[in-house]
């Protein structure tokens, strides 16, 4: 057996550096609801209002590093007042849909784009990094948990919600010291009312959500704080008076070609 010595030190890729500080679904504890809900009817599916069962979470401190993901019954989540994510936003978040087909196998919709857009998105919020194959693991076992949520139905799925939180409780304006990884999941059915038909939208160059140098391309609660969807709220004003169901937002710097929604 031959071995190969080096004459200088290795330096750790970024890759291989994410992989020894990250979490590991190989380290998954599971704890199943003795609760289960009723599904609601599909007819009946408003985007984001119903919840599967279970969720996945995970946490991080700045002394012991990651810790072991855990699949638990959906609950709310113990946070401390003085929580970073409350006060400075740091936060982010990813939007996932898998789908039922007709041979009744469950499949993701290309996962790992989300998962290589939440890393950058969590470089970007300054939260400790995640190796994201392993989250994509965990995330499949979590609905294989949840696999009877996945609709039956052509024009519904399960929506995805990974979130990635600072939890730090400290008003220091300081990068955060401690994190929390959480996936929840809820049945959806189209999210427009007009359903699968085509919709219409307003661009308009008065509103603007991204600029050069900002948080445009991460995905981010900050990004969406302009888009509320209440009637009094001035864009969607817009957007009813003229009869369209959603604003484009425009770069300044390039309005005849950038849009954002």
């Amino acid at each position: 057996m031959k071995f190969l010595c080096l004459r200088q030190p290795v330096r750790l890729t970024l890759r291989f550096a994410r992989m020894v500080s990250s979490f590991r679904a190989d380290d998954m504890h599971i704890t199943l609801t003795n609760n289960p809900q009723r599904k609601p009817d599909n007819s009946q599916l408003v985007f984001g209002a119903n919840m599967s069962d279970h969720m996945l979470v995970v946490d991080f401190t700045a002394s012991l590093g990651w810790g072991r993901p855990h699949i638990l019954p959906l609950d709310t989540l113990p946070i401390h007042p003085a929580a970073k994510v409350l006060h400075y936003g740091a936060e982010l978040f990813e939007g996932m849909k898998c789908y039922r087909g007709v041979d009744n196998k469950i499949r993701l919709f290309r996962p790992m784009e989300n998962m290589l857009r939440m890393t950058r998105s969590a470089a970007r919020t300054a939260l400790p990094p995640f190796d994201e194959l392993e989250l994509l693991k965990c995330i499949k076992k979590l609905v294989s948990i949840d696999q009877e949520w996945v609709p039956y139905a052509d024009d519904c799925s399960l929506y995805l919600r990974p979130t990635y939180i600072g939890t730090e409780p400290s008003l220091g304006v300081t990068l955060s010291a401690d994190a929390k990884l959480f996936v929840i999941t809820g049945p959806v059915g189209p999210f427009f009312p007009t359903g699968m038909k085509a919709v219409r939208f307003l661009a308009d160059p008065q509103f603007v959500r991204a600029w050069p140098g900002g948080c445009g391309a991460y995905k981010m609660g900050s990004n969406r704080s302009s888009n509320r969807y209440h009637p009094s709220h001035p864009p969607c004003c817009c957007c009813a008076t003229v009869g369209r169901s959603k604003l484009m937002r425009m770069s300044k710097a390039r309005r005849s070609s950038t849009f954002y929604l």
